[in-house]
């Protein structure tokens, strides 16, 4: 097996919260708010709702569903309805330089199996950031196939990790879980995100599922061959796998601050055109009837996110037309207002066939350091507006004031918990490291929950 395969898995299995920096730990709990907002706003999902409903039929005890009564299931059903419904409203955080969504990968298995091993809540947010950083190692020297989704692939064995971790393995019996787990990688497609295929999420969850189902594989005594990873992700699921650099700066360059955040409910290579378009309105305040004509240029993987016509809820999340239009009639494009009603809006139906996109090569050259756009609004009246940009708000030059994520989670998580509990639970996880048990976060949430 290759030695920075090891020496990973050792970080993982032994790094303590008191080796990370004051500052990561700080940020790292604003992702684990950020995350568990999403969790709770894509629980209500019928589609989420309904398979939970299904499964509960076959429940098993140990660890809480992040929903509205906080049923409880077995770890790995429970990782993976959390896992999905945190997949399914499309605002997750995510890896800046490298496409994944890493805490969505690795925090609902760490929650799970931390509550079912009564782990504490210092252990349960370690997890999540050694998790992390084995998510976008992995990520960044994996090559993936062109039409494959990074769900449940290279953050899979990084769940694995973390998961392992949880349940007190050794770095050798880590190295085993992650290896184990490279037959359980899956091959989610890009085509399901624009064709509306909400199985895409299926693979989100499954990490998490993954994530407490490995850690048992390796306590039974399973094995794995010693080049599992280097084989599943150079040669099967994907095209290439290059581990040179999978060990820099470990331990002192964090991955989880090299984040983004997302604000607008839909698919974040877009973001930099709604960044764009969100200027020109604030200097022409038009209606949409006044609109003749939005063109946006941008790099290659935002201009193919075209569809003006998206069939559903989750492919709209990757409609720029429909976001574009959303913003223009609604005034934003968070998560209130790209709902299943801007589908069957008619104003926003008929501006988004006046949404133009083209690929800008010189920007595609630029990507993915930079992920650059431009628009240019033309009224009826013949005026005009036009901006560009480099990169979306969020990014490394331009960051979100932590208090506007802390408004995000607080509009989200009020779809689950009640205004105190909300309070309640946002405080906690400002303390999260000095839990006794991960079990005072389903307390609260069970005290404070929405019928």
């Amino acid at each position: 097996m290759g030695q920075q395969i090891e020496k990973l898995a050792q970080f993982a299995a032994e790094t303590q919260w008191q080796d990370i920096p004051e500052s990561v730990q700080h940020h790292a709990k604003l992702v684990f708010l950020d995350t568990l907002g999403v969790i709770l706003a894509g629980s209500v999902r019928p589609e989420v709702q309904q398979l939970r409903e299904r499964l509960a039929a076959t429940a098993g005890t140990g660890a809480t569903v992040y929903a509205r009564s906080c049923p409880t299931n077995d770890p790995r059903t429970a990782a993976l309805l959390n896992g999905i419904a945190g997949r399914a409203i499309e605002l997750c955080e995510g890896l800046r330089l490298v496409s994944g969504q890493a805490a969505m990968q690795v925090l609902p298995g760490v929650l799970a199996v931390g509550e079912f091993a009564q782990c504490s809540g210092r252990e349960m947010i370690t997890a999540l950031v050694v998790g992390y950083d084995v998510a976008a190692r992995l990520c960044t020297a994996f090559t993936a196939r062109p039409l494959a989704h990074q769900n449940g692939q290279a953050s899979l064995l990084a769940a694995a990790a973390a998961g392992a971790r949880m349940r007190g393995l050794s770095a050798a019996e880590v190295s085993r879980a992650m290896r184990i787990a490279t037959t359980l990688v899956l091959t989610p497609s890009y085509t399901n995100a624009v064709a509306g295929a909400t199985t895409l999420n299926v693979a989100g969850g499954m990490s998490g599922f993954v994530g407490a189902l490995a850690p048992d594989l390796a306590l039974a005594g399973f094995e794995a061959q010693n080049d599992a990873i280097e084989e599943a992700l150079g040669n099967l699921v994907g095209s290439g796998f290059k581990p040179d650099h999978l060990l820099d700066e470990l331990g002192t360059r964090w991955e989880i601050t090299r984040n983004y955040f997302r604000l607008y409910a839909c698919c974040n290579p877009v973001h930099p055109a709604l960044d764009c378009l969100q200027e020109v309105l604030k200097t022409l305040h038009p209606k949409a009837e006044e609109i003749e004509r939005i063109d946006f240029a941008t790099y290659r993987f935002a201009s193919v996110m075209r569809n003006p016509d998206p069939p559903n809820y989750f492919a709209s999340k990757y409609s720029l037309p429909h976001a574009a239009a959303v913003m223009v009639v609604r005034g934003n494009a968070g998560h209130g207002s790209i709902d299943d009603s801007a589908l069957r809006d008619p104003a926003i139906a008929a501006l988004r066939h006046r949404v133009h996109i083209t690929e800008d090569p010189a920007m595609s050259a630029v990507a993915p350091r930079l992920r650059p756009a431009r628009v240019s609004v033309t009224l009826k009246d013949g005026r005009k507006g036009t901006h560009g940009c480099e990169s979306h708000r969020g990014d490394f030059n331009n960051p979100f004031d932590e208090s506007e994520i802390r408004d995000k989670f607080r509009e989200l998580a009020g779809h689950v918990l009640n205004g105190e509990g909300v309070a309640h639970v946002e405080k906690a996880v400002g303390r999260c490291e000095q839990w006794a048990s991960v079990r005072e976060l389903t307390d609260l949430m069970r005290r404070y929950g929405r019928s």
